[in-house]
């Protein structure tokens, strides 16, 4: 019965699937983790094609605010994202980006977690749990100042770095308009002239449909290039606590230098 209590706090597994590694093995403990891994991996990959629209968006910075962590882990329903072992794999994958800064997802699920990797750890927690989880994306974000942001439960992430140090407050009010507002880009010159292109043409047939004079549409457009960057574009966004303000205005003299913003 030890052995029993041994084998199902360090795999997750139910009791009768214990219970059955541990005859097949001999009572050879570390033969019985390796048994039910197998299974929990035979069990993922089956699951291979199923989708993984739910799970958790976790973000973090380090202590002096320089830097910022965020994870996207996913599972196939809300249930199993809100679970405890869902939760502490993330909260360890998280805590791997941190330390390890590793370069893509392909180098975190190389790294080792409570003694395998986190791709077999998380293979193996998915044999436990019986749906499919993924890792999908994660990000490393370094300023004067980097501010995390977490909004609905998890189900969307912001990391916003600025150029001068100790601009804590305006860095996270920052964050909360990256998560509320979406932005595609930091500023108009990250547009790309064909995008630039494309949207000046629907204009410019919405405007000749609405019968505009071909003098007046050039002029017309300008304001209406105005108002998309406005949308897209964080640092020209109606700031969401003011919006007689833009985020431009807001800063105190900093400059947002990067954003990411994972979302579910």
């Amino acid at each position: 019965m030890e052995l029993l209590k041994q084998l199902r706090e360090m795999t997750g597994a139910g009791m009768v699937d214990c219970k059955k590694a541990l005859d097949e093995a001999a009572g050879d403990l570390n033969a019985a983790v390796e048994i039910l891994r197998k299974k929990g991996i035979a069990k993922s990959a089956k699951r291979a094609d199923r989708e993984t629209s739910e799970g958790i968006v976790a973000v973090a910075v380090n202590s002096d605010a320089t830097e910022g962590y965020a994870i996207e882990v996913n599972s196939e329903t809300d249930f199993v994202a809100r679970s405890d072992k869902f939760q502490e794999f993330v909260a360890s994958a998280l805590e791997l980006v941190k330390t390890a800064k590793p370069a893509d997802v392909d180098a975190l699920l190389a790294l080792e977690m409570n003694g395998l990797s986190v791709k077999d750890t998380l293979d193996t927690l998915s044999g436990v749990i019986g749906e499919k989880l993924a890792i999908k994306r994660l990000a490393v974000l370094s300023g004067a100042t980097v501010a995390a942001y977490s909004h609905l439960g998890g189900r969307i992430g912001v990391l916003v770095a600025v150029d001068v140090a100790g601009k804590n407050e305006e860095a996270l009010d920052v964050a909360m308009q990256v998560a509320a507002a979406n932005p595609k880009y930091l500023v108009p010159a990250e547009v790309s002239t064909e995008e630039m292109a494309k949207e000046k043409e629907i204009y410019r047939e919405q405007l000749v449909k609405e019968g505009k004079p071909e003098a007046m549409v050039e002029k017309i457009l300008e304001g209406k290039m105005g108002k998309y960057y406005s949308e897209v574009c964080l640092m020209e966004q109606e700031f969401i606590k003011d919006d007689k303000k833009k985020v431009k205005d807001v800063l105190g003299g900093a400059n947002v230098t990067a954003f990411v913003r994972f979302s579910l």
